[in-house]
Order: structure tokens, then C-alpha cells, then sequence
């Protein structure tokens, strides 16, 4: 037979399965949810749930000194809606006591001379106390009331100094994400691990179902091919997947803001390549599974794991010793998260892409190639 006969009939093959696929996933209203409803679930919750923004964090002021220059920096630190003064105590030793019932997050104390050192010209010191038993609020906390106590007092030495003797100062821009929302940084993280493992979910669940019912036995007694069977029950998931990634792209950006600065068309090829990719890593999960149980459970761990710690969305790769980097570079999400944010936030293109549309493309050939490998016929 000819190439193009060959083709031909390897499409409609293909074709038939796929349209069987597709019937299955339509009537199945549990794929409906995972599709159309998990991911917005997921995306509410970890969207408005994760967030490291500085917003009204309660205080406590303990000022000794009672002078204009205390005052003034208190209101430093209270000026913007990062923290708000929500206790007076007259001793610092009741600071303690707050922190145990977690009335304040933090607390300035002014010493007595304060004002008097300052307009002397001698060096004054404050005490910062922070309620370390949250490690990353306490970071955060502490680098705003530093920035806003270092800001307080460039102003009070350019104002006492004059404009000819003002200290050197340093202009910052913020480019991509000027006011360090946290939602801009992590929404496109959180939207590649919701597609990576509600893919993975997707698919897992196929060849397993499909062994469990015996319909595998009425597949093998066909002339379908491995690679015919696999790519038709692929292709219905991956034109679910992109209404899915086209739901949770414009919830993100209408509901978190998000912006989108690149291409659509690069993002779009990407989000196939990664899809792709996912799908097939699910259908490979299934081919080894006996039961959808284990499936499922194969499926979850493969995906949350990967998904929360190697990709780069809660946790910086730089930051990981080599062997977790090199582990991290197996999975697809790892190279999806850097795109999105390249695309979305940087507007970057194919050219400073390839590396990971390379990653893309590596791991989906790889995964198609290991489940049609694992996915033996054997006779009815």
C-alpha cells in the first residue's frame, strides 16, 4: 500500500477512536468537572489563598520618647497599608504577651532620648521586633519596615542637610510586576500546575477503564494499531485541555489581573507542546496501572509532587542543589512555568523561549513513545 493510503488509513483509525473517546468524555460528567470545574476551584483557592503581600499587618508602638521625631516615624511606618498600629502597650515587656495571643505581627519601640539624639546630631537607634514563628511572613515584614525606616530617614537627612547635600539617592523601577503583587507572580505558576495535573488526571484513568470494563480485549481484536489507539484517546483530551487552558487564562487575567504582553500564538503553541505532553505521562501511568484506583493515585503523585516543588512555582530552581535541578529538568511543568511567565509577564518570544519549548517537545515525544511501548496488544 502507498504512503499516502497508509496515512489515510491510519488517520481514520485514529479518527474512530478518538470519536469514541470523545462520546465517552462527554456523557462522563466527572471529566466535564475536572475540566470546566476544578480548575477554577483550584485557581480561586490557591490564587486568593497564596499571597505574600504586606497589606495592614497589626503592630504594636511602644514609644518612650514622646517626641515629634517618634512620631514621625511612626507614621513612616504607618503611612501606606502595610502595617497598622493595633496596640499601645506602656512596657515592652507586654510585647510578648501580644505575640503569644498573635494580636500583633510586630512592634516598634522608641527609646527615651530618641528625639533628643536625632536633633543633636547623635546616632539613634530603634528596635524592630518581628514574631518570627512564621519564617516568610517575617522576612516580609521586616524588609518593608526596613525599607520604610531607611526611606524615613534619607528624608529627614536630605531635609536637614538641603538639596546641595543631600544623600546620594537611587531611583528603582520594578519592571513586569512594579507593584510586587504576589498574584502576578504566582497565578501563572498556579495555572501550569493545574493544568499539568488535571492532564495527568485526564488520561490516567483510560487505558485503566478501559482494562477494567474488558473493553481492551474488543480494541486488541481489531486491526488498530498501539499508536492509533493512544493518539485517539489523546486527541479529545488535548482539545479539552485547551478550552481549559483558554478558561483558566482568561480567568486569571480578568480575575487576578494578569497580564498578557507577549504572543498568543507562542503562548498557544507552548500550551499544546505542554498539554501534549501531559497527556501522554497520564495515558503512560495508565498502561501501567491495573486498576483506575491506582491510576488515579499514580497519576496525583506524579503530578502534585513535580508540580508543587520541581517546577518553580512556590520554590526557586537557582536555589536547589544540582541533583534536584537535574531532576526537575524531566518534567514538562518546570520548563511550562518559565514560559508563561516569559510570555505573560516578560512578552518574550520563540527567541528567548527555545530552551524551553526544546524541554516541550523532548519530554512529549518521550512520553507518546514510552506509552506506545508499554501499551502491548495481546491477543483476545
Amino acid at each position: 500500500m502507498s504512503v499516502p493510503g497508509r496515512l489515510r488509513r491510519f488517520a481514520i483509525r485514529t479518527g474512530a477512536v478518538a470519536a469514541k473517546e470523545t462520546a465517552h468524555a462527554v456523557r462522563d460528567p466527572r471529566t466535564l468537572y475536572l475540566v470546566l470545574g476544578m480548575p477554577l476551584v483550584l485557581l480561586l483557592i490557591f490564587g486568593f489563598g497564596i499571597s505574600f503581600d504586606i497589606e495592614e499587618v497589626p503592630i504594636a508602638v511602644i514609644d518612650e520618647d514622646g517626641s515629634a521625631a517618634s512620631r514621625a516615624v511612626e507614621r513612616s511606618l504607618t503611612a501606606g497599608r502595610e502595617f497598622v498600629v493595633a496596640a499601645r502597650p506602656g512596657d515592652p515587656a507586654a510585647v510578648d504577651r501580644l505575640f503569644r495571643r498573635r494580636a500583633v505581627s510586630a512592634a516598634l519601640v522608641v527609646p527615651r532620648g530618641f528625639g533628643r539624639d536625632e536633633a543633636a546630631g547623635r546616632p539613634t537607634a530603634l528596635q524592630w521586633l518581628v514574631d518570627g514563628s512564621d519564617g516568610v511572613g517575617a522576612q516580609n515584614v521586616l524588609g518593608s519596615a526596613t525599607a520604610a525606616l531607611r526611606a524615613a530617614a534619607l528624608r529627614r537627612a536630605s531635609a536637614e542637610a538641603g538639596a546641595a547635600a543631600a544623600p546620594l539617592g537611587a531611583r528603582v523601577r520594578l519592571l513586569f510586576n512594579p507593584a510586587l503583587r504576589s498574584a502576578v507572580f504566582f497565578v501563572p505558576g498556579l495555572m501550569a500546575f493545574i493544568l499539568y495535573v488535571v492532564g495527568i488526571l485526564l488520561t490516567a484513568l483510560t487505558i485503566a477503564r478501559e482494562e477494567e470494563r474488558g473493553n481492551l480485549e474488543q480494541i486488541f481484536a481489531t486491526p488498530v494499531g498501539r499508536l492509533e489507539v493512544l493518539l485517539g484517546k489523546l486527541l479529545p483530551y488535548l482539545a479539552l485541555g485547551a478550552l481549559q487552558a483558554l478558561l483558566v487564562l482568561a480567568f486569571g487575567m480578568s480575575v487576578f489581573d494578569v497580564p498578557l504582553r507577549g504572543s498568543l500564538g507562542v503562548l498557544g503553541l507552548g500550551t499544546l507542546l505542554f498539554l501534549a505532553g501531559a497527556l501522554a505521562q497520564g495515558l503512560f501511568l495508565s498502561t501501567v496501572a491495573g486498576s483506575q484506583q491506582v491510576a488515579t493515585q499514580i497519576g496525583a503523585i506524579s503530578s502534585l509532587l513535580p508540580g508543587i516543588l520541581l517546577s518553580g512555582f512556590v520554590f526557586p530552581i537557582d536555589n536547589m542543589p544540582a541533583i534536584l535541578r537535574w531532576i526537575a529538568s524531566i518534567f514538562p511543568v518546570r520548563y511550562y512555568v518559565d514560559l508563561l511567565r516569559g510570555v505573560l509577564l516578560r512578552g518574550n518570544g520563540f527567541d528567548a523561549l527555545g530552551g524551553d519549548f526544546l524541554g516541550l517537545g523532548v519530554f512529549c515525544v518521550a512520553a507518546v513513545a514510552l506509552a506506545t511501548l508499554r501499551f502491548r496488544r495481546r491477543p483476545a
